[in-house]
């Protein structure tokens, strides 16, 4: 705005409309040339650069405002790309823990291989964890920008079906028979037909909410395992049949997916990893109160079987008991 310093004139209105009608000239061409060159009045905000995104084509209509309003839009785009990003990061690191822990049981299955005996293991917890996944898998192609859940569950549900085949082929022959037929059952027919009836019979938020409250409900269910182990540790008053280390990892994964569902507002995903947070501390708590030093000998003795008894255990955590 220009402020003209001379004597007072008579006002003229022939002068005043001329003026009036070349300010809206200036003013009409000002807006056609933020709309055509929005980066011109996108860069005059110095304060808050924000990188090029999808994001930003939203609000580029309203790039024209200028000024502080500006601002206040890249500001606020700054702050959906950071949590974009740490949904990203906390989803990535949840599948590696999840990861672990799908791999945990390896060293059982390379006994089992190597003694070509199942012995005292059970199939129950490797049919639950490969019914659990699916549904996870399920839940995670179906739900927006939830890809990271759906990801870690294929990976899962494979090294699952690695172990039930290693766990078939090497079974004593009513072991085999009553593992089949709860695989089929359990893994195939019933994951299959629910699926299938949620998928064609509901739509939109109502197939992701059913779909989500079946992982809710065999994620509680998969904590039988260790809860199990929990209540062995407090019976024998030793954490010889709990190892650090994968209570430790469980404790992690809980973690980390809680401020995943807390980040992505995933009420589904935070229950069941909010409650596994919980236990995998109360299991770190156990195994500080619990735990005795051993002998270098013993130590290095004992650990290679950990794992083994504490898979044994969760299976038939009765036996812990009679054996002592």
């Amino acid at each position: 705005m220009l402020i003209k310093l001379c004597s007072p004139e008579k006002k003229n209105p022939k002068s005043r409309k001329k003026k009036n009608d070349t300010n809206s000239i200036i003013s009409t061409s000002n807006k056609k040339s933020s709309k055509e060159n929005p980066d011109k009045y996108r860069n005059s905000s110095k304060h808050f650069q924000t990188p090029i995104l999808p994001i930003y084509s939203v609000a580029s209509n309203l790039t024209f405002l200028g000024g502080d309003r500006l601002i206040e839009v890249n500001y606020l785009i700054f702050l959906l790309t950071m949590a974009i990003s740490s949904i990203t990061i906390f989803g990535v690191l949840g599948n590696i823990m999840s990861g672990l822990l799908y791999l945990s049981p390896t060293n059982v299955f390379v006994r089992i291989a190597k003694r070509r005996s199942t012995e005292e293991f059970e199939s129950i917890p490797y049919i639950s964890k490969l019914l659990n996944a699916y549904f996870w898998v399920y839940y995670g192609f179906i739900k927006p920008n939830s890809v990271v859940v759906a990801t870690v569950n294929v990976f899962g549900a494979a090294v699952e079906i690695v172990f039930l085949t290693i766990f078939l082929l090497f079974a004593p022959p009513r072991m085999k028979v009553r593992t089949a037929i709860l695989v089929i059952v359990l893994d195939v027919a019933f994951p299959g037909a629910t699926i299938l009836l949620t998928h064609f019979l509901l739509d939109g938020d109502k197939r992701i909410d059913v779909a989500g409250l079946w992982c809710v409900i065999f994620s509680m269910i998969a904590y039988a395992s260790p809860l199990s182990a929990m209540k062995t540790v407090v019976a024998l008053k030793s954490v010889e049949y709990m190892p650090f280390l994968l209570s430790f990892i469980f404790f992690l994964n809980g973690g980390v997916w809680t401020v995943y569902a807390i980040l992505a507002k995933d009420l589904f995903v935070g229950i069941p990893n909010g409650s596994g947070f919980l236990l995998g501390t109360a299991q770190l708590i156990l195994y500080f109160i619990y735990w005795k030093p051993k002998s270098s000998r013993q130590a290095s003795d004992g650990l290679e079987d950990q794992q083994i008894i504490s898979e044994a255990l969760i299976s038939n955590p009765s036996q812990g008991k009679s054996e002592h």
